[in-house]
């Protein structure tokens, strides 16, 4: 495809996503904790679930999820730039996070929780608002009981990587006493 053809793609896709997205708002986590990482996308995408409103802030978007892979996407703004004038490193990092994150959440059963442990993001080139959009494709390298590892990029609708990262997450029970 080229590069017009799939931004083209890319924006239908957003628009398909957007009419189903419920309001904003948080999702009770006793609701979400009951529920399979998967089953929460799908709930998500079925408008039943808010999105998380990090995406709101950021200005980004789950596209799709499935299990072991989730991908995001998110407009580049001026309202993320840094003082050199392009798009700070915490805009890449806190995609990045979500799509890396989110993909170990889909190969989650019911009653199981992740939080980042470490994010590791090599910034390869400058975003700016010029950028119409770009994607963060997670996807699992390995999800175990205690502990799993994804990695991932964000890329250009021309092919561009503008940066990779990769995450440590640690699987937990929600429905053990111990506060998180």
């Amino acid at each position: 495809m080229t590069m017009q053809e799939n931004l083209d793609s890319w924006k239908d896709s957003e628009r398909t996503v957007r009419a189903r997205l419920s309001a904003s708002g948080t999702a009770p986590r006793e609701k979400v904790f009951g529920m399979t990482g998967m089953e929460v996308f799908q709930a998500i995408f079925a408008g039943d679930l808010p999105p998380p409103p990090i995406g709101e802030t950021m200005d980004f978007i789950p596209i799709h999820m499935e299990p072991g892979i989730a991908i995001f996407q998110g407009k580049p703004q001026l309202r993320h730039y840094n003082p050199l004038g392009t798009v700070h490193g915490g805009w890449y990092c806190t995609l990045l996070d979500s799509a890396l994150g989110c993909a170990v959440h889909t190969t989650l059963s019911a009653g199981k929780g992740y939080t980042t442990l470490e994010l590791k993001v090599n910034m390869l080139r400058a975003l700016t608002d010029a950028v119409p959009l770009v994607r963060a494709e997670g996807k699992v390298i390995h999800a175990g009981r205690q502990v799993a590892t994804a990695e991932g990029r964000i890329v250009g609708p021309d092919g561009k990587i503008y940066a990779h990262a990769t995450t440590t997450c640690m699987i937990f029970d929600t429905t053990s006493n111990n506060d998180r």
